[in-house]
């Protein structure tokens, strides 16, 4: 078995030598967009840094989209807010092209939310390319690790490498992972983050405290050590939004589409029917093409144009938990290719709290997944494996499910072995559908979609994509240690219960979160926190503070209690309990912002305790013979 598998790499390693300003009020390219080239870049580059510039209001950005007509239309219409979506939207806009994107809920409300947090190039894919000699899994690790390099220095706030500790309890694991390792950072080239190494049995202990000596009656040899990317994937695509919003497309969180409008002819889709679901008002949009980046739900989009298409979506469920700190050190992931069953386990610091998973089985598609509870004791039980200390159901802080929209293989027998890479179909005309793919190629899927509808609707951009070299908001000028001058600037302003006004210490916790968080633009969101008495934290033990809320009702079209708790900020994905705590406090701010009544106070409370209920943390969980029965 040593020699197949060592023939397989000699195999691999002769492959790989084969060889994205002030309010804007119209739909549109930035300013000077008819520069091409380096010229058109910078103009963008400029408008995403300027410290000034702000997206423009929601309402504004709604008569946008209703200004448009048959012979007015916008160039690109993009259906869906997730990673993809957003992608597309930035990409097109940073082209010269008039784009608009609407999205049923929030941006990054489904599937780009819940994910491993991980931008990684897929070490699975390198193995079963080894082992298959099958070079489309290759060509798509090469690309996966192109496009991580990239992710990573687009948002240098909210990404960052992370080294995973690989666990060996046998001398031939020990050479087999070093040497798949080694070969991954060989096809990630000059996009390696940093070289993998091996670790003795003692240095891995003292790096991960928790790791077992023992597993199964084997004793640990050592470990080998790899570099992946991680970021906060809703921070990161309520970013992509804002700067495609920044750059003059017209972005809208929720807002249905009811229906496709289509040509005299019934031969071509020309634009689309909206409801606001904030307002109920109704409208429609107009546009040369239409692109669909629904994730799991590109399917319904494509019955709604024509209802005999066929299913293109194989829906996987990946469950996460989040647990205490403590499970695992704040620099260091552990990653387990093979469970006793099979699967790729894994545990993560993240955001201060240790995010672990995950699980791949089919799945049926719905708005709002909930984790079985079964599920949840099978990352339990593996990670107990690996661990010295006691795991236990009482310290899941949260626990979510995810929809992966995997593009169906028709010979595939189950969802492991589906391709991850991405699909571009038209299969009605001026429909395209982007679906398929994962976080760490978003910018590629996006890029590939825009050049789909070009061609479909025989657009002129002004240039070609340059969203490879372009930052999203805050990232320009950021610098790791730009939190000092938050924590050494500004004082938190504290209102008491009694109404006194009380100063606070900005921290170095809270000043790191605001700088990871918002980058270049945390200033801002300190400035609130000092001047209008916004400063106090918003759950104990959470760095996120009342300013957030007000400054993402502003300025990142938070229009919900759990648009804020679920992606603005992370809590309700941290610490479900905590989430609840805070959402009074949360609700009375954004009320303040968007001038809501006590009618509209009351349904957001309803909401969101709703919407913490499918988020089983161990508080919340009820079941019974392994089934939630509900709170």
């Amino acid at each position: 078995m040593a020699a197949s598998r060592l023939k397989g790499f000699r195999t691999v390693l002769a492959l790989s030598g084969v060889s994205i300003a002030a309010a804007v009020t119209i739909v549109g390219p930035p300013a000077a967009a008819n520069d091409r080239g380096p010229a058109g870049l910078e103009t963008a580059r400029r408008r995403i840094a300027d410290p000034a510039a702000s997206p423009p209001p929601r309402e504004v950005q709604e008569s946008a989209l209703m200004g448009t007509s048959p012979i007015n239309p916008l160039d690109v219409l993009v259906i869906g807010g997730g990673a993809t979506g957003c992608g597309v939207a930035l990409d097109a806009v940073s082209r010269g092209l008039r784009v608009g994107l609407v999205e049923r809920e929030d941006f990054s409300s489904g599937t780009s939310s819940r994910s491993t947090k991980l931008i990684h190039g897929g070490v699975r894919y390198l193995e079963k390319a080894v082992f298959n000699l099958d070079y489309g899994q290759l060509k798509l690790v090469f690309h996966a690790l192109r496009e991580r390099k990239q992710v990573i220095e687009n948002a240098p706030h909210l990404c960052h490498a992370l080294p995973c500790m690989t666990p060996c309890f046998d001398w031939f694991e020990a050479v087999y992972y070093w040497m798949g390792l080694k070969l991954y950072d060989l096809v990630a080239g000059r996009r390696m983050l940093y070289l993998s190494r091996y670790y003795s049995a003692n240095e891995s202990v003292e790096l991960f405290p928790t790791l077992a000596r023992k597993s199964h009656n084997r004793s640990l040899k050592g470990t080998v050590v790899y570099y992946d990317g991680q970021m906060n994937d809703s921070r990161l695509n309520v970013g992509l939004a804002c700067t495609a919003s920044l750059l003059g497309a017209a972005v809208l969180n929720h807002a249905e589409v009811i229906s496709f409008i289509k040509d005299e002819f019934g031969e071509r889709i020309t634009g689309a029917h909206i409801r606001d679901s904030l307002s109920g008002k109704e409208f429609d949009v107009f546009a040369k093409v239409v692109v669909s980046a629904a994730g799991p739900f590109c399917d319904s989009i494509r019955k709604m144009a024509n209802k005999d298409a066929p299913p293109m979506i194989c829906p996987s469920s990946g469950v996460h938990i989040v647990l205490p700190d403590y499970y695992s050190p704040e620099g260091m992931g552990l990653i387990v290719p093979k469970t006793k069953d099979g699967r790729v386990v894994f545990m993560l610091p993240w955001l201060g709290r240790t995010i672990a998973g995950t699980t791949d089985s089919n799945t049926a598609i719905t708005m709002l997944p909930e984790p079985h509870e079964d599920e949840i004791q099978f990352i339990l039980d593996a990670i107990c494996d690996y661990l010295n200390v006691q795991v236990r159901r009482s310290d899941v802080l949260s626990a979510w499910s995810g929809i992966r929209p995997l593009a169906v293989d028709p010979s595939a027998k189950n969802t492991e072995s589906i391709s991850r890479d991405h699909v571009v179909c038209e299969d009605y005309p001026g429909l395209i559908t982007i679906t398929g793919g994962k976080w760490t190629t978003y910018r590629s899927m996006a890029e590939d979609a825009v050049d789909a509808a070009i061609k479909s609707a025989k657009l002129n951009p002004t240039n070609g994509c340059v969203t490879d070299h372009l930052q999203t908001v805050g990232g320009y000028g950021w610098d790791p240690a730009s939190f000092t001058v938050l924590a050494q600037e500004y004082v938190r302003m504290k209102k008491t219960h009694g109404g006194k006004v009380i100063p606070g210490e900005m921290d170095s916790a809270i000043s790191k979160h605001l700088s990871h968080a918002y980058g270049t633009l945390a200033e801002r969101v300190a400035m609130i926190a000092q001047n209008e008495n916004l400063g106090k934290r918003l759950a104990h033990g959470y760095p996120f503070l009342e300013a957030e809320v007000a400054y993402c009702a502003r300025h990142e079209y938070c229009e919900s209690a759990i648009d804020f708790i679920a992606r603005r900020s992370r809590l309700a994905f941290l610490d479900t309990d905590a989430a609840g705590r805070a959402l009074p406090r949360i609700i009375k701010i954004l009320a303040d912002e968007h001038k809501w009544d006590k009618a509209r106070q009351k349904l957001e409370l309803q909401k969101a305790k709703e919407f913490l209920e499918t988020f089983k943390s161990s508080k919340n969980a009820r079941f019974h013979d392994g089934k939630h029965t509900g709170s």
